[in-house]
């Protein structure tokens, strides 16, 4: 009888040590961590939320960027950070859902060793072209193709990632053979594009519009099933002749598995309400980016479905790690 009240008096006393560490959290500065080079749309949408962060926490919250195999990199470090709560991460489709079945021994395991803190944003890919190449609507790009079997390209942020993705259900969709040109992140594939390196991008829509509107890129087609409202005149690929057709890309925050739940509970509700934020809503709005905020179990629940969906397409298209 002792024993049982004794640990019941154990729980109780860590519950409330666990409460007062969350209330005295943080008390210096935090790192929010992203898988790609400056520029691109997941650094882009970090840099939002840790600015208001910044506001809301009275404490610095500073973005790092660790670019490198598709996202993997920085996945693999937050899956080994320490488990404090001084270190979150931005993550995407590609380390968390995608890598699983393509990377042979990753390095990390999702359920194992990253927690699910909230859905971040979600958005569709853009395949936007240089304003040089002759493709003025994607029928005409997929007509290109067919007559240059292997010669055109299209850069993507990484192995595995939403771009690639979108871009290998696009070549099996159309019949048509593109060589795929990986890259560290959105910046470094935009640059190429614009200096006509390669062919075809699948964007984030945030990087590709003031290139759109400048003239130096054109966008053919949407790859989610609605147009886009800051792109309003551009088809989606459903629309252009591939009904059904949808490549939708995400953001979800996440931390290191054995963070202490009362600090995972914190992070969810600060960044819920950072995504809730009207300013912030408008700034990641003229991006591209829609927020999605919700709790820690549905982030969960849709990082296993989409694992399940994305080992089919890469077990079809045969993707391979580089």
């Amino acid at each position: 009888m002792m024993r049982t009240i004794r640990l019941v008096c154990l729980c109780a006393a860590l519950a409330l040590c666990g409460v007062a560490l969350a209330q005295n959290f943080p008390t210096r500065t935090v790192t929010l961590t992203v898988g790609f080079a400056p520029g691109g749309g997941t650094d882009t949408a970090a840099r939002i939320v840790a600015k208001k962060l910044t506001e809301d926490l009275g404490q610095s919250v500073v973005v790092e960027n660790h670019a490198g195999a598709g996202g993997n990199i920085a996945a693999q470090q937050i899956a080994t950070a320490p488990p404090d709560g001084y270190t979150i991460h931005l993550s995407s489709v590609g380390p968390l859902t995608v890598a699983p079945a393509m990377v042979k021994d990753l390095p990390y395991d999702v359920k194992r060793d990253i927690a699910p803190i909230t859905m971040g944003v979600m958005f569709p890919n853009v395949f936007v072209v240089n304003a040089a190449v002759p493709a003025k609507t994607l029928a005409e790009l997929v007509a290109m193709a067919k007559a240059k079997p292997g010669e055109l390209t299209y850069a993507s942020s990484g192995v595995g990632g939403a771009g690639h993705l979108s871009g290998e259900l696009f070549k099996q969709r159309a019949g048509i053979d593109m060589i795929h040109v990986p890259y560290k992140g959105g910046g470094p594939a935009m640059t190429d594009l614009l200096g006509g390196r390669v062919t075809m991008y699948p964007a984030v829509p945030s990087t590709a519009l003031p290139h759109v509107e400048s003239g130096k890129l054109r966008a053919l087609a949407v790859t989610g099933l609605a147009r886009l409202p800051t792109m309003p005149n551009v088809p989606t690929v459903a629309e252009s002749g591939y009904p059904g057709f949808e490549a939708t890309n995400w953001y979800a925050f996440v931390a290191p598995a054995k963070t202490p739940k009362e600090i995972l509970d914190f992070w969810n509700r600060e960044l819920v309400k950072v995504l809730k934020d009207p300013e912030v809503r408008a700034e990641l709005a003229k991006h591209g980016l829609e927020p999605m905020p919700g709790t820690r179990e549905e982030l969960a629940r849709y990082i296993q479905k989409e694992t399940e969906t994305w080992a089919r397409v890469v077990r079809s298209a045969n993707i391979k790690a580089d």
